[in-house]
């Protein structure tokens, strides 16, 4: 029996190998190496000059996160309490935007948010603007909200269909008032579906950088702008591009780390 489970894991431990460890092994050579091969920790210590770029990334991206989480809780909690012929046709809205291209749906935003764009336009009916919106740090959010929210509907709809409206009710027996429902109910039982939800937001945010590119111009670039750079760009250095993706990934890691200990300890302390 061990021997034919082995034999059916052989295709994924092939591709794992082939597309995850040898990739991140290739990164963290590349990292600490010069253009010659030889050893050097200076890929990594001069991304110091780099620390502005990091910490816009990383606001930026946490920003988008508790955005889409404020958006997303309730209207996932709603969602979850349709009828089942309501919810698929609701889940099939949500699903609808991811349907088409994204760099179509980022260019969308592009034609709404610049000057002479149907905001601007509409605004002006009321002598409003025109307001600079585009090539703003507001517009990199609002395009990482737009684009990323179902990530964060999803994983929180999906955990609370499973939550029994008779928890709900003994607290309201109980005297609970809403926020007391949401704080000692609600957040704790939805708190797996919390966490996945963060990740699946934060971790493509901080990444990204067509969403900083196109909305954001040249003067909110982000951490995924610099790498690419480093590889496609003039100033072509794969080394220093792969110190900065291993920073940034462990930054990452580091942030699922954190998000998972707070559901461990959720679930250690349990319902109140």
């Amino acid at each position: 029996m061990k021997l034919k489970s082995k034999i059916c894991a052989a295709p994924y431990l092939v591709w794992m190998t082939a597309f995850i460890v040898a990739p991140l092994l290739m990164v963290i050579y590349f990292a600490f190496t010069d253009k010659s091969g030889h050893f050097t920790l200076g890929n990594v210590s001069g991304l110091g000059q780099y620390a502005s770029v990091f910490v816009r990334s990383l606001l930026l991206a946490a920003i988008a996160t508790v955005i889409c989480l404020i958006l997303a809780y309730p209207l996932s909690f709603m969602l979850s309490r349709l009828r089942v012929n309501k919810q698929r046709i609701m889940l099939m809205l949500i699903m609808l935007p991811m349907w088409m291209n994204f760099l179509l749906r980022t260019y969308a935003w592009m034609t709404l948010l610049e000057k002479n764009g149907l905001i601007n336009k509409f605004l002006g009916l009321f002598g409003i603007g025109p307001l600079n919106m585009i090539n703003t740090q507001g517009a990199v959010v609002l395009g990482m909200v737009y684009n990323y929210l179902p990530y964060m509907i999803l994983p929180l709809y999906t955990i609370m269909v499973k939550i029994d409206d008779s928890l709900i009710e003994a607290a309201e027996d109980l005297g609970s008032n809403l926020f007391n429902k949401v704080t000692k109910v609600l957040i704790p039982l939805s708190m797996p579906g919390i966490t996945t939800g963060i990740t699946m937001v934060f971790v493509p945010s901080v990444s990204t950088f067509i969403i900083s590119r196109m909305l954001g111009g040249g003067s909110n670039m982000l951490i995924g702008d610099l790498i690419e750079l480093q590889f496609l760009g003039n100033s072509y250095n794969y080394n220093l591009g792969s110190a900065m993706s291993l920073v940034l990934m462990v930054v990452v890691l580091l942030c699922m780390g954190l998000t998972n200990m707070l559901d461990s300890e959720n679930k250690e302390g349990g319902v109140i």
